[in-house]
């Protein structure tokens, strides 16, 4: 059995050609070129012979615009989107943001290795690493997600669907460990669900496990739940709100699917994730509150409407 790795190196000042950018993301260099040229969604810099070399961090910026894309945002709209997120993030994380650069590719890596070889030995202790250093938000959030997210998009070689299969059981089992003291005390009670057909199950509890506080209790409904069926759920279970989930592109008749939902409920109608953002206009001035994607801007959103402090 495999030992537990140390710190790869990080090569955080290491410039990639384009080629090796194609084979990390999966995306061609025709692709690339055209990102850069019609969007200005990465901006790589130049030899003197004018070949396009790119950071680390513009394959992160890479791998955003495909989230997105399988999300439903067209690439034109990519931009706007992404541009939001990092002004979220810089103004409410700032130095919560406690895994950065190096750190957190160092991390990465070894998970990554511990997956290709289906090793959950390693992969338990990397966790119990994690969890022992860091919030259980930075873990879950800032480490494992967006590897996760990574292997969602990476089905076209043989074994990557085993792969993302292992680590998707490994966190799912981890997740419900961790929410299920939160789901027994708490002043507030909070029903969480997904949008039909807008979220993957892990998704769902990690949003949940965001959300839950010393304060509240976050309950989750299966996935698949009929919003429909909502009202008579929350009839019976009469939570203090009711929280609907999704990271996908909103759909044309949302909003006013939420809003019929929200008129048969006995409870606060609150929306979260990607699409909170994204249908956050379009929900002004209506009885629906947007909770935002970000864990701590949704912890603290969810308090506030809970406490009756903060207005739709």
């Amino acid at each position: 059995m495999n030992q537990l790795l140390s710190a790869p190196s990080d090569g955080n000042d290491e410039l990639l050609p384009i080629r090796e950018v194609s084979r990390l993301t999966g995306v061609n260099s025709v692709t690339l070129r055209a990102w850069e040229r019609r969007y200005g969604l990465i901006t790589p810099t130049r030899t003197e012979g004018g070949h396009r070399l790119y950071t680390r961090a513009d394959v992160d910026t890479v791998r955003s615009i495909l989230l997105w894309n399988e999300r439903g945002v067209a690439v034109s709209k990519v931009g706007k989107v992404l541009a939001g997120a990092r002004a979220l993030d810089a103004k409410v994380m700032g130095p919560l943001s406690v895994v950065e650069g190096a750190e957190e590719r160092s991390w990465q890596a070894q998970i990554r290795q511990a997956v290709n070889e289906f090793d959950e030995h390693t992969l338990h202790g990397i966790y119990s690493q994690l969890l022992s250093l860091y919030p259980l938000p930075v873990v879950f959030e800032d480490v494992l997600m967006p590897i996760w997210q990574d292997f969602v998009l990476r089905h076209d070689a043989f074994g990557q669907v085993s792969e993302w299969l292992f680590l998707d059981s490994f966190l799912r089992v981890r997740a419900i460990q961790c929410l299920k003291p939160a789901c027994e005390a708490g002043e507030y009670r909070v029903l969480l669900a997904a949008i039909p057909g807008a979220c993957r199950e892990l998704e769902l509890w990690v949003a949940a496990l965001l959300m839950a506080s010393d304060k509240t209790s976050v309950s989750v409904l299966a996935p698949g739940q009929p919003l429909e069926e909502l009202g008579l759920v929350c009839g019976k279970m009469k939570p203090d709100a009711l929280v609907l989930f999704s990271d996908q592109m909103p759909s044309a008749d949302l909003t006013r699917r939420l809003k019929r939902v929200g008129m048969g409920l006995g409870c606060p109608l609150l929306l979260a994730g990607k699409t909170a953002e994204l249908a956050q206009d379009s929900l002004q001035g209506s009885v629906i509150g947007c909770l935002g994607s970000d864990a701590v801007v949704m912890q603290r959103r969810l308090q506030q409407f809970l406490a009756g402090r903060l207005d739709t």
